[in-house]
Formats: structure tokens, C-alpha cells, sequence
């Protein structure tokens, strides 16, 4: 059997599929993973991580036998693909195994935003009645803007047009496949047409606080941010001051920066939705990307085409 390095938490049940057809070696946080590397980094045939984890440059030249390098969901930032490729690894993802899980949580953040879900439960555990509160609107004709249009961005389009929201979207460069929305050239820009954003673009130096002070500034006060992205999409700081300056009206994450700490900036706000990175885990979609990457290994050994290369 080939031995495989798995460096993401995955349930026992997702996890026997593994241990069917490989030696697995568990290392889910930096200790164990350090020392896996340390005593057994010559008999890695394949890695297994997810982008926010990735894989270094050192760790890859520490496996001599190493072949494949695979990141469970869509997320890749952290992998060091230069230096797979300089070693002639084959690397793949997980596109489109959690892509409708991702899309429906964003969708319920956005819900619990607008409406103001959490504050209504609050008010009413508080003894308040309906009569008491400010009314929240309905999503019918709000603008959505989605910054990053690619497969879980479209799921996200197709729900909010659902509820009848118009959808806006920002891209490196437009879709001539996006009937029914309108593309524009910069966040900002899409930011001051839309009424909410979400963020579902992919992570990495190119979008580091792609939502800035700027951003928020253009969404104004009526506007609710979600991001379902990459914590490192958006500007903690300035999410907080805005936030705490009534400058939007509220946010739903799902990531952060410095994940796995909550951002502390957030958590005394009581216009922010918080989830622990949870928006692509549901059973369905874990065993998803645990069967893509088999797929993936599988048509390695047989000389064909990843199902899903990088």
C-alpha cells in the first residue's frame, strides 16, 4: 500500500475510505505534522491538506518518494506549486466537491444578516416583541454583488436570483457565460452599485484585502458583507471600525484572518454573523473531496488525467 500524509481533520467514516487503499498517516495540526515529516518523510507517496494548510517548499524536498500533492477542497494559496512542479509532482484540488455546501451557507449568512436573525432571537429571549423592533427587509430586488464568479460564486448567483435579488459581479475578466448579471470592473465599483457583497473569490497575495476601508465605504450603510472566501480577503481592522461606525449595516463570516483564532476586533460586535470555517463541511461534501482526490490518485497510477489538476 502507499503511504499518504493527511494534514486535514476528516471524519472516522470519510477516513476508512482512505485506509482501504493506503497506509494513512494522521497529522492534523503543526506538532504532529512536524513530526511525521521528521520520522517518516521517506515513505510519503501522497499528501493530502487544503489551502488555508498547504504544503512548503522544504516539506516537499524532506519526501523523496513523494508523487502526488492534492488539496482537498478548491483552495490552493498554500501550496508551494512551484516547487511541486519543479519536482514534477502531480498536483490536484477538490473544484466543485463542496461547491453547492459552500454556496448554501453563504446564502443562509446573507439571510441571517439582512433579516438580522441572531438580534431578533436576542431581542425576543429579552423579552421584546415584534412591535419593539426595526423592520428588516426582504431580499426582492436587493443587489447582489459577488466578488468572484467562478463555480461556487455562479451557485451563489443562481440562489440569490432565486429570491430575486440582481446580481453584479467582479472578476480578473468578464464571463460571456453570466446571462443575467452585469460585470464590473473593479470591487469598488461593484461595491457602490450593490446593496450586499459577497466575497467568494479564491485566497492568496493577489486578493489580500481586496475588501478594504475603500470598499466598505462604497457599500455604505445599508450594506451587509459576507465572506466565504479567504479571511485574508478582507481588512479585518477596517470591517471593525466600519461596522462599529454604523458605516455598513452588518457581516457574516465564515473565515478570518489569523484562523483558528475568532477575530477579537469582531466578536463585542453585535452586527456580525461569525461560523468557524464550516461553510463547505457537510457529510455529503467531505466525502466528495475524499473521493475526488481517490479519483484523482487513481487515474495518476493509471497514466491518465487528473480529474481535477491544478
Amino acid at each position: 500500500m502507499p503511504t499518504l500524509l493527511l494534514l486535514v481533520p476528516i471524519a472516522a467514516e470519510h477516513k476508512a475510505l482512505l485506509l482501504e487503499r493506503y497506509h494513512v498517516i494522521d497529522a492534523p495540526d503543526a506538532a504532529s505534522r512536524a513530526a511525521a515529516i521528521a520520522a517518516r518523510a521517506a515513505d510519503i507517496d501522497f499528501v493530502l491538506t487544503n489551502g488555508s494548510t498547504g504544503f512548503t517548499a522544504d516539506e516537499i524536498d524532506a519526501c523523496p518518494r513523494l508523487k502526488l500533492l492534492a488539496a482537498q477542497g478548491a483552495g490552493y494559496e498554500n501550496l508551494d506549486l512551484a516547487a511541486a512542479r519543479a519536482r514534477g509532482l502531480a498536483c490536484c484540488n477538490g473544484a466543485g466537491t463542496n461547491d453547492d455546501c459552500v454556496a448554501d451557507h453563504a446564502l443562509a449568512l446573507l439571510l441571517s444578516s439582512v433579516r438580522a436573525l441572531p438580534q431578533q432571537g436576542a431581542a425576543l429571549r429579552a423579552g421584546l416583541w415584534r412591535d419593539a423592533l426595526p423592520l428588516r427587509p426582504n431580499f426582492g430586488g436587493r443587489r447582489l454583488g459577488i466578488v468572484g464568479l467562478g463555480g461556487i460564486g455562479r451557485k451563489i448567483a443562481s440562489r440569490a436570483a432565486a429570491f430575486g435579488m440582481v446580481i453584479g459581479y467582479h472578476n480578473r475578466r468578464p464571463r460571456h457565460d453570466a446571462d443575467g448579471t452585469t460585470y464590473f470592473d473593479s470591487v469598488t465599483a461593484l461595491a457602490d452599485w450593490a446593496d450586499d457583497l459577497v466575497v467568494a473569490t479564491p485566497g492568496g497575495a493577489a486578493t489580500r484585502h481586496i475588501v478594504d476601508a475603500r470598499v466598505l465605504a462604497a457599500l455604505g450603510p445599508g450594506g451587509h458583507l459576507v465572506n466565504i472566501a479567504r479571511g485574508s480577503c478582507v481588512d479585518t481592522a477596517a470591517l471593525a471600525e466600519a461596522l462599529a461606525a454604523g458605516r455598513i449595516a452588518g457581516a457574516a463570516l465564515d473565515v478570518y484572518e489569523g484562523e483558528p483564532q475568532p477575530p477579537r476586533e469582531l466578536l463585542g460586535l453585535d452586527n456580525v454573523i461569525l461560523t468557524p470555517h464550516v461553510a463547505g463541511w457537510s457529510p455529503q461534501a467531505i466525502r466528495a473531496t475524499v473521493e475526488n482526490f481517490i479519483a484523482n490518485v487513481d487515474a495518476w497510477e493509471r497514466g491518465e488525467p487528473l480529474r481535477t489538476p491544478i
